[in-house]
């Protein structure tokens, strides 16, 4: 026995019933749900490569402890108080936290536009606060399960016992996300790897190798101690390993307000080169 066939519906039903399966998600002030889905693909894209993400950063780090504990491990430093490799292990994990951040969020916009899917990213119902947010928060993320894992490794051969806990994840996350934001707009400024290895190896790189990473700043003479003074990131290093050694060679109040400051100033010039869609939509 046959089921009775509904029967047919009018024009206007049917326009009614399509309306109720496929109108648009009200997403509210904030999307969340699209922010969790775009931060959890930008997290999932470096996972799966972690060999060369996160591995690959251990490895490199610790050589250059291997190296410098050897050519200057009987040394001491803060007055002969701190043994070199000691004094040493915070400032190449935030070296690691550093480059790691910055290259999550550069190298993932730099490709996008590369190989023209960028539009998949900008087609979303995400609003440039959010676009920045997801992608801020990803490199954040990467750099600091790379300081993480190097911390882990150092542990094998190095003391790094804990003093103050506050400055560490402080200076670590507000690190990560500063290079983070820079990664996002060198990404979107940058049109070929030429353009994003520059920046790499003339800006972030001498930044982080002369700020303090391998020496206390005391022992440099002037103008080059005046100068220590203005780049952020020996704030970065210096405040982080006060966490661990229970001694700084700047001010860690400067320090904090440094970062709070320069992570404010990259938040709206990153908003606004979204919102404008400058190299992006154009």
């Amino acid at each position: 026995m046959t089921a009775p066939k509904s029967p047919p519906q009018s024009p206007d039903q049917s326009a009614r019933h399509f309306s109720a399966q496929f109108s648009p998600r009200d997403v509210g002030a904030i999307n969340w749900l699209g922010i969790w889905t775009l931060y959890s693909k930008e997290v999932h894209r470096f996972l799966k490569i972690a060999l060369q993400s996160i591995v690959a950063p251990v490895v490199t780090t610790l050589l250059f402890l291997a190296v410098f504990s050897l050519a200057f491990g009987d040394r001491a430093v803060s007055g002969g108080a701190v043994p070199f490799p000691r004094f040493l292990a915070p400032g190449l994990i935030m070296m690691a936290i550093v480059q790691n951040s910055f290259a999550n969020g550069a190298s993932s916009l730099l490709i996008s536009k590369i190989q023209g899917n960028i539009v998949d990213l900008l087609m979303p119902p995400l609003g440039p606060g959010e676009f920045s947010f997801c992608f801020a928060m990803a490199g954040a993320t990467r750099g600091l399960l790379c300081g993480a894992a190097v911390a882990l490794g150092m542990n094998l051969f190095v003391d790094n016992s804990v003093a103050h806990a506050w400055p560490i994840f402080f200076y670590g996350a507000g690190a990560g996300l500063l290079l983070s934001q820079i990664g996002i707009t060198a990404g979107i400024w940058a049109d070929k790897f030429d353009h994003m290895a520059t920046i790499t190896n003339f800006i972030i790189t001498p930044l982080a190798f002369l700020s303090g990473t391998f020496y206390s700043i005391d022992r440099l003479p002037e103008p080059w101690f005046g100068l220590s003074q203005i780049n952020p990131f020996f704030y970065m290093i210096d405040g982080f390993r006060y966490g661990f050694i229970d001694h700084a060679d700047g001010a860690l109040a400067v320090g904090v307000a440094m970062l709070v400051l320069l992570n404010g100033g990259m938040w709206i010039c990153n908003y606004l080169i979204l919102r404008n869609g400058w190299k992006l939509k154009s």
